[in-house]
């Protein structure tokens, strides 16, 4: 990886040129800085696919956009559009899906190029920061409220006080849930983090036995729903144990190799378990609806901004769990 001059693009036919404004780094960012992800890639190419912007230039046959528009855009640019999972609206499943800053060059730099089907509005009140993280929102609101289902009064275990898992505790909280957070030592400032953002407890399991304080508030029970957000093979095998019988697991977050998992657990104790990739439109409908109502606060969730030219500090960073989501803005 390295910075490299670049033409500026030109918008084709239903296509959009956004100048990009923020753009954060995901961990599947760092997942192909260390060429460890099974998404397809198409190199060289432009890293960065969380991202905001405003419209700088329209294609030919684009309408209902204007330049100067604030907007946010998904990362799905080509799928198949034939296929039963495209045909059903889950084109993320779509086995020719190519996205945003794996095929296509990305948001890592001044200006990219979307189709205009996938663009969506910034709502006025969403920071150009905050609006960079509507992508990971989305692929929040995807697994939690579409896949797995939380209701009102549900206790729901979050693993990892990342900037998914920081997320996924306020969605859970926008459906009534009980909230709680697990972290490590290493990661205070970030349980600190969920605590203003809304969550009922916070966790170190390095410092509390998470098995006995689950059963300790659940009455014995365990809990109803694990989003798992670390991708760490500890914490879902340490989810797994603390789930009620009949509770829901959903993994959010990615291993980036292997695992081993008690799977006789999940038959134990009759689990639903679901895995979760990317966003869907709806997902993104909704996404934007909770940040705009501030049911999702994504402005406390960007904790640092740098020059694209100080990628690698910020790459850094992210990887130490510095901080929290890290953005980076074009060189002027």
């Amino acid at each position: 990886m390295e910075i490299r001059e670049i033409p500026e693009p030109i918008p084709g036919p239903g296509q959009i040129k956004i100048e990009v404004k923020a753009a954060a780094i995901c961990g599947s960012d760092l997942h192909i800085f260390h060429d460890a992800i099974g998404i397809p890639q198409n190199p060289p190419f432009v890293l960065g696919h969380e991202f905001c912007g405003v419209i700088a230039e329209i294609g030919e046959g684009v309408i209902g956009w204007k330049k100067g528009d604030r907007v946010t855009s998904q990362t799905a640019v080509s799928f198949c559009g034939k296929c039963v999972n495209c045909n059903t609206g889950r084109y993320n499943l779509c086995d020719e899906r190519k996205t945003l800053g794996f095929w296509y060059n990305g948001a890592f730099a001044k200006y990219t190029i979307v189709p205009d089907a996938r663009v969506h509005l910034l709502p006025d009140n969403v920071s150009f920061n905050a609006g960079a993280v509507t992508e990971p929102t989305a692929s929040v609101v995807h697994p939690v409220l579409e896949l797995t289902v939380i209701t009102a009064g549900d206790v729901v275990l979050v693993n990892g006080p990342g900037g998914i898992g920081l997320i996924a505790l306020q969605v859970a909280k926008a459906q009534g849930a009980i909230v709680i957070v697990t972290g490590t030592t290493v990661d205070q400032e970030r349980l600190e983090k969920a605590k203003e953002l809304g969550a009922d407890y916070v966790v170190n399991v390095q410092e509390i036995d998470l098995d006995t304080f689950i059963k300790s508030i659940t009455n014995g029970l365990g809990v109803d729903v694990v989003l798992e957000c670390t991708g760490v093979e500890a914490a879902a095998n340490s989810a797994l144990k603390v789930i009620k019988k009949q509770g829901k697991y959903t993994q959010i977050g990615l291993f980036g190799k292997p695992i081993t998992l008690d799977f006789e657990i999940i038959c134990y104790k009759e689990l639903m378990v679901t895995g979760s990739l990317g966003s869907t439109w709806t997902s993104w409908h909704r996404a934007l609806k909770l940040m705009k109502i501030g049911k999702v606060n994504n402005e406390l969730i960007v904790s640092h901004s740098f020059p694209i030219t100080e990628w690698e500090k910020a790459f850094k960073m992210f990887e130490n769990k510095e901080g929290l989501k890290i953005v980076l803005t074009p060189a002027e």
